[in-house]
């Protein structure tokens, strides 16, 4: 079974974004959620017990109410990344570097 973690960086202001809702599915169902704190980090986006196991997953980023509470135009209101989780025992780390009007993602470690 493989874990999953992941972090947002506001790259327009050079820091962690905080307090972006993101939540995480699995075959359409909701898994797990959690809010960015002061890194840009969901510390538990789901359960230590519940690893992940292999299978298409979702993340769902909430960013246009990022930068509404900053008072910042954004030409997303939500970006959704979805990938897939191997059968195996890896961890995943799916980052989000963000800005108003573009985004990108990637597979970390």
């Amino acid at each position: 079974m493989s874990t999953l973690s992941t972090h947002v960086l506001d790259t327009a202001l050079g820091r962690p974004a905080r307090g972006i809702r993101v939540t995480l599915e699995h075959d359409g169902a909701l898994i797990g959620s959690g809010i960015t704190d002061a890194d840009g980090r969901v510390r538990d986006l789901h359960e230590k017990t519940a690893q992940l196991g292999g299978g298409d997953y979702t993340l769902r980023f909430s960013v246009g109410e990022y930068f509404s509470a900053s008072e910042r135009e954004t030409f997303y209101s939500e970006i959704v990344v979805n990938f897939r989780i191997a059968n195996g025992e890896e961890h995943y780390h799916v980052p989000l570097l963000l800005s108003p009007f573009g985004y990108s993602t990637y597979r970390g470690s």
